[in-house]
């Protein structure tokens, strides 16, 4: 009888947040155990026999770093034989957005530390996390241009000029006014004299379209 190999199904997070004092950011973890003890990585870990993909992502990301994303966007799978000292692995990688006031992360469970880095300026990562946060940065800017995804990297009111600077750091050439139309936000009133309006909308409204994503 065909017995299949053994492998491992991980999950991991390219999870993402945009502040004005930042910019745009990624988040990592730093490994406090073998192998690559010491390196910064993306939050994740093994599946368990009972769980959903996407459930799991969403436990190790909340357990290592203490956050909750506004949302989570599965991205593909990494699966090169190798790619894992300890066996064969292969990893489920999600797209994971969150909002600009979700607070510092903290580390927990297997983590030694765990921070927000400038997307620009990432340190060395270990496995192949290099080449998911890539993929989920060029996963972001298409989704920028398609969907509604850049509200959630937002507060829940904006001005004009927050989703322009947004779209400009995720490297997209979508235009701030034309999405804002499309997306049939509303406008609400002006913070003081002379000063812009800002736009709010619920999380049902802007990110319907990503349901299907």
């Amino acid at each position: 009888m065909y017995r299949p190999p053994q492998m491992y199904v991980t999950t991991d997070a390219v999870t993402v947040r945009w502040s004005p004092q930042e910019g745009l950011c990624v988040l990592l973890i730093r490994r406090a155990n073998p192998p690559y003890e010491g390196y910064w990585a993306l939050p994740g870990g093994f599946v368990e026999e009972d769980e959903d993909l996407a459930d799991a992502c969403a436990r190790e990301l909340e357990e290592e770093t203490g956050v909750r994303p506004e949302l989570t966007v599965q991205m593909g799978a990494w699966g090169k034989p190798g790619r894992d000292p300890r066996g064969r692995n292969v990893s489920v990688a999600y797209l994971a957005v969150a909002r600009p006031d979700v607070g510092r992360a903290r580390a927990g469970s297997d983590a030694a530390n765990a921070e927000w880095h400038p997307a620009a300026a990432l340190p060395l990562l270990a496995f192949d996390h290099a080449d998911m946060v890539g993929a989920g940065l060029d996963r972001l800017r298409a989704l920028a241009g398609e969907t509604h995804l850049v509200f959630a990297l937002l507060p829940e009111r904006f001005g004009l000029d927050e989703l322009r600077n947004v779209l400009a750091q995720v490297g997209s050439n979508e235009d701030a006014a034309a999405l804002i139309g499309r997306a049939d936000v509303e406008e609400g009133p002006s913070a003081g004299a002379g000063q812009a309006s800002h736009y709010g909308c619920t999380a049902g409204e802007f990110l319907a379209p990503l349901r299907r994503v």
